[in-house]
């Protein structure tokens, strides 16, 4: 049987600050000048030799740090762009959801782009006709069928283009992280529909996610990306485990890029309450945060803070050491260690990633600036009694799930 995608030796070069705008003779010209190295240094490889085969049926998720390729190669696999080096040689119709709006006109109506889009991929009318009511029903928007596209919603748009790439007769589905713009509900919705495709129709599934549960749950195979490079390729577990593996290998402790004259960032991990270093987490647990910081000159003021966001990028919260003492006190010189709690039971299941900064609001100073300095995971406890009446991973939606205090009272009745 022939694979369903064969990508060979494939390799994509951009120019850095490339964009459509005009040029002048002048910047022609002048360009024309500039030393060979200069041009050299301005090109990066944003894919390099990339080789893999996708047999048919198969659900592959691509995962990787945002910059590491995989949107590039989807747009090649899509023919939206074309390779710098290598081919892609694939067996059936191909549809594709890699950004939202892309293949929908604004003008025209919700409907109209339904048969814009199966007129694409070279569907007759009759076939786009017989699919018609299934594509708008799973899309939720039929109020708004008949309103032009220019007036929905991102998520509304989304949900439209989902519906019309999942029903419409395509061989191979691609899906880009646009499903993140949607609400849980419909994220879920989406997931079953491509595995009932996957599964019960045969068709061919690149699924491109930061979201980790998702990919361990529905795709069988991954292939990891890392600096436009094919890293690892395997089974989805596999391939998720050592990718966050890798997330969480440590800094080096003292860099001259962490901190400047006035104060450096040691280090940042999470812990445990008895002061154990980790990053795996029950729901049931809290999380420490424990940074480390040497201030290296008297008198300045320091606010403290961290940045909490998901794997599909969402800003969970920012924590700032508002309610201590130092908040509005300089700082002496010294070693300094800072922990903060985040609670049990507030954090949804998922990975998380840990921004650390040491700044000043108010004098509009940022001394050090870490991105994405940890990286933690926090999982169902399944030997706790919910757990083990039946709620499981997924039964909560939403990026947080406080155990809030409820208080149900019988109130009598005349």
């Amino acid at each position: 049987m022939e694979p369903a995608i064969t990508v060979t030796h494939l390799s994509k070069q951009y120019k850095k600050g490339a964009g459509g705008a005009y040029l002048a003779l002048r910047d022609v010209l002048a360009a024309a000048f500039q030393k060979r190295e200069k041009k050299e240094s301005s090109r990066f490889w944003a894919l390099n030799d990339v080789s893999f085969s996708i047999q048919k049926g198969e659900r592959i998720g691509i995962i990787g740090r945002n910059g590491a390729g995989k949107s590039t190669l989807l747009k090649i696999i899509s023919r939206i762009t074309p390779p710098t080096k290598g081919k892609v040689i694939l067996e059936g119709r191909v549809a594709s959801l890699l950004e939202v709006g892309t293949g929908f006109h604004p003008e025209l109506t919700g409907r109209e782009n339904i048969y814009l889009n199966g007129a694409i991929l070279g569907l007759k009318k009759t076939e786009i006709q017989a699919r018609l009511d299934e594509i708008i029903s799973f899309s939720g928007v039929e109020a708004f069928i008949d309103t032009p596209l220019k007036h929905y919603s991102s998520g509304m748009q989304m949900r439209l283009a989902f519906s019309v790439a999942a029903h419409l007769d395509a061989d191979i589905l691609m899906i880009d992280e646009v499903l993140a713009v949607g609400d849980m509900e419909f994220q879920k919705k989406c997931i079953g529909k491509m595995e009932e495709i996957s599964t019960g129709e045969g068709k061919t599934i690149l699924f491109v996610s930061h979201n980790m549960n998702y990919i361990t749950a529905f795709c069988n195979k991954a292939i990891l990306l890392d600096r436009g490079e094919k890293k690892i390729e395997g089974d989805a577990a596999t391939v998720v485990n050592a990718y966050l593996s890798s997330l969480q290998q440590k800094k080096e402790d003292v860099q001259d890029d962490n901190g400047n004259r006035i104060v450096r960032l040691l280090g940042v991990e999470t812990i445990r309450r008895n002061g154990q270093q980790t990053s795996g987490f029950t729901v049931l647990e809290e999380v420490g945060i424990r940074m480390r910081y040497q201030v290296l000159e008297d008198g300045y003021t320091l606010w403290l803070g961290h940045n909490i966001h998901n794997m599909n990028g969402v800003n969970v919260f920012d924590t700032h050491s508002v309610n201590t003492e130092l908040y509005s006190k300089p700082h002496g010189k010294g070693t300094y260690s800072a922990t903060v709690w985040i609670p049990s039971h507030l954090l949804n299941t998922g990975s998380y990633f840990i921004s650390t900064a040491i700044f000043n609001h108010l004098q509009q100073v940022i001394h050090v600036y870490e991105k994405e300095t940890v990286l933690f995971n926090v999982t169902e406890d399944f030997s706790h009694e919910l757990t083990a009446r039946g709620m499981s991973p997924g039964d909560f939606p939403g990026v947080v799930r406080p155990l809030l205090h409820w208080q149900i009272e019988p109130q009598n009745h005349a």
